[in-house]
């Protein structure tokens, strides 16, 4: 019921911070998070494995997943709350997306849509999901501290900055 109960919703408008202010908020960030920021808005072919190793190149920096689908109308009305978000913690704080159960073609319309500073790794059959036990929810949102330790996992669409920095502050930073 849950799981249904998180496919309505409204569409939401495209929150993207203008290049400049973009390039400005990432001037001098640090390498691992810059080659990050250097993917923007693609689509990344992936496994387990690359996943894993790319949390592992992460260590040192909290880490925030968010598991989305182009089809997902929660997804849509939470990308914009990352839009900002990433862009205002994203010299500190890894963003990465996982890109679920979805066809290449939407997904690269939806971030055409909903542009966001960091890539988003493909996972057609949930399988970079269920290595990060994250194969339930849409959206989902998974967080990992500086150690590389998964920390919490936030089922349902982030409806607010506001709620997805607590978080971030929370569980991620604390």
């Amino acid at each position: 019921m849950l799981l249904l109960a998180g496919c309505g919703g409204s569409h939401a408008k495209n929150a993207a911070p203008p290049r400049s202010a973009v390039t400005a908020a990432f001037k001098d960030s640090p390498p691992q998070l810059a080659t990050l920021h250097g993917q923007a808005n693609q689509l990344v072919a992936g496994s387990p494995a690359t996943f894993g190793a790319l949390l592992k190149r992460l260590h040192g920096y909290p880490v925030v997943v968010n598991k989305w689908a182009s089809w997902c109308v929660p997804c849509q009305s939470e990308f914009p709350v990352f839009q900002k978000v990433a862009v205002a913690d994203g010299r500190r704080v890894a963003f990465v997306g996982l890109n679920g159960k979805d066809k290449q073609p939407a997904a690269r319309a939806f971030l055409r849509t909903y542009p966001v500073t960091y890539p988003s790794y493909e996972d057609p059959n949930e399988s970079i999901a269920r290595s990060i036990q994250a194969a339930t929810y849409y959206p989902q949102t998974v967080f990992y501290n500086r150690q590389g330790t998964r920390v919490f996992d936030h089922a349902g669409p982030y409806e607010s900055v506001s709620a997805l920095e607590r978080d971030i502050k929370r569980y991620a930073l604390g």
